[in-house]
C-alpha cells in the first residue's frame, strides 16, 4: 500500500496542520472550555477559518462548492484536528452528514445541504445508536426507530436515539429508521434528514468526560417531508448506514491517530527535560521501553487507519481493514495515552497541562467505536464468512 501523498494532499496536510496548530493552542482551548454553554465547547472562529480555507468541503465535488479531492484529503484534516484536540465537529459534519448525502443524495438534496457544509454555514451529524430501555445499542442496520409513511408522501418518525454527537450545534441530523408503509407493511430501512428544531424532537444532554456533550434524541411523531428521505423512496438505506459506519469509523481512527501522535510528542519532550538522579528520565531503560511500546501502538493506529482510508477513497471493499483500524484505535490508543500519563507522573493529570485532553478524547473515541473486543468479534465474523 502506497501512503505517499499527492501534491494536492500534501498541500492539504500543510494547510490543515498550520491552521490547527496556530488556532487551536492550549490557551485557546482553555478559553473555549471556560466559555462553553449548554451546546458544549465549540470554536466557531476556527470553524470559520477552516471554511475560508476550503477544508470543510475538501472532499466534496466542485459543483457544490467543494475542492473535488478525495477522502484521503479529508482524513488529513481529521488527523490535524486530533493533534490539537480541537473543538470543531469536523467528523460529524464532513463524514456523518456530508459523505452519505454526497454519495446517495438526490441532486436537490446535494445542492440543498452540501454548499452549506463547504462554506461552514451548515453543521450536520447522524444518529446511529439506539436506546432500548436503559441499554444503548450501537449501529443502525436494524433500527428500532420507525418511519411511518403518510398519505401525502411524508413520514412520521418515532423512536429514541442515543449518543448523538454535536447534536446541540448541528442544524440537521441523519436518522436511520425502519420504514413502514401506511398499511403497516415493513418496507426496509431509510435514512431521513431531520431538522433538529422539528416539532416532536427533544434533546436530552448526555454529559461526557471530555466536555463534548452528546444527546439522547427522542422523536415523537416528528414530521419529515418526502424530499428529506435521503436518496428518495427506493434508496437502499442499509447500504447508506454501512457506508456511514465505515467512513465514520475510519475518520474517528484518523482523529485518534492525531491525538496519540500529539500525546507521544508531549511525552518525548517531557522525558527529555525531566531530570531525576541528575539524569533525564528518557535515559532510563524502563521509561525508554514504555515509550517505545507507545510509539509502536501509535504507528499501528496510524497505518491501519490510512489503509482503511485509502481503500475507501479508491472505492474498494474495506470492511476488514476498517475493523482492524477500529481495533487498533480502541486498544492501542488506550495504551498510548496511559503510557503518556504514567511517564509524566503527576503532571499527566494536571488540567493546566494539555495531555489530559488527548487522554479524554481517546477515551471518548474508544467508547464511540465500541471497544476492542467488539472489533475483534466483527473481524472474526468477516474472516469466517470468507470462502476457504
Amino acid at each position: 500500500m502506497d501512503f505517499t501523498y499527492s501534491e494536492e494532499q500534501e498541500a492539504v496536510r500543510e494547510l490543515a496542520g498550520r491552521i490547527f496548530s496556530e488556532r487551536s493552542t492550549h490557551e485557546r482551548l482553555r478559553q473555549i472550555e471556560a466559555a462553553g454553554a449548554d451546546e458544549g465547547p465549540f470554536d466557531r472562529e476556527l470553524w470559520g477559518e477552516l471554511a475560508n480555507a476550503g477544508l470543510l468541503g475538501i472532499h466534496l465535488s466542485e459543483d457544490v462548492g467543494g475542492a473535488g479531492l478525495d477522502f484521503v484529503a479529508a482524513c488529513l484534516v481529521f488527523q490535524a484536528a486530533g493533534r490539537t484536540a480541537a473543538y470543531v465537529p469536523v467528523v460529524e459534519t464532513m463524514v456523518y452528514g456530508a459523505v452519505p448525502i454526497a454519495e446517495f443524495g438526490t441532486d436537490a438534496q446535494r445542492k440543498t445541504w452540501l454548499p452549506g457544509v463547504a462554506n461552514g454555514e451548515t453543521i450536520l451529524t447522524a444518529a446511529l445508536a439506539e436506546m432500548a430501555g436503559e441499554v444503548i445499542l450501537p449501529g443502525g442496520l436494524n433500527p428500532a426507530t420507525v418511519a411511518t409513511a403518510q398519505a401525502d408522501g411524508s413520514w412520521l418518525l418515532n423512536g429514541t436515539k442515543a449518543c448523538v454527537p454535536a447534536a446541540y450545534v448541528a442544524g440537521a441530523v441523519l436518522i436511520p429508521a425502519a420504514r413502514t408503509a401506511a398499511d403497516g407493511t415493513p418496507d426496509g430501512t431509510g435514512v431521513f434528514i431531520v431538522d433538529v428544531v422539528s416539532d416532536g424532537l427533544t434533546l436530552t444532554r448526555q454529559t461526557t468526560t471530555t466536555g463534548r456533550p452528546e444527546a439522547i434524541m427522542e422523536l415523537a411523531d416528528v414530521g419529515v417531508p418526502s424530499e428529506h428521505q435521503l436518496g428518495g423512496d427506493r434508496a437502499d438505506g442499509a447500504a447508506m448506514v454501512t457506508l456511514m459506519t465505515e467512513y465514520a469509523t475510519t475518520a474517528l481512527c484518523m482523529l485518534e491517530a492525531g491525538a496519540c501522535a500529539a500525546a507521544l510528542e508531549l511525552t518525548a519532550e517531557y522525558t527529555k527535560t525531566r531530570v531525576q538522579f541528575e539524569k533525564p528520565i528518557a535515559t532510563f531503560q524502563a521509561v525508554g521501553q514504555r515509550a517505545a511500546d507507545a510509539y509502536v501502538d501509535t504507528e499501528a493506529i496510524r497505518l491501519t487507519a490510512w489503509q482503511a482510508a485509502s481503500r475507501l477513497s479508491a472505492g474498494l471493499p474495506a470492511a476488514s481493514e476498517v475493523a482492524v483500524a477500529k481495533y487498533w484505535a480502541a486498544e492501542g490508543g488506550q495504551r498510548v495515552v496511559h503510557a503518556a500519563a504514567h511517564l509524566h507522573g503527576g503532571v499527566g493529570v494536571d488540567r493546566d497541562y494539555p495531555l489530559h485532553r488527548f487522554f479524554l478524547l481517546t477515551r471518548q473515541i474508544e467508547l464511540t467505536l465500541g471497544g476492542a473486543n467488539e472489533s475483534l468479534r466483527r473481524l472474526g465474523r468477516i474472516l469466517a464468512a470468507e470462502p476457504a
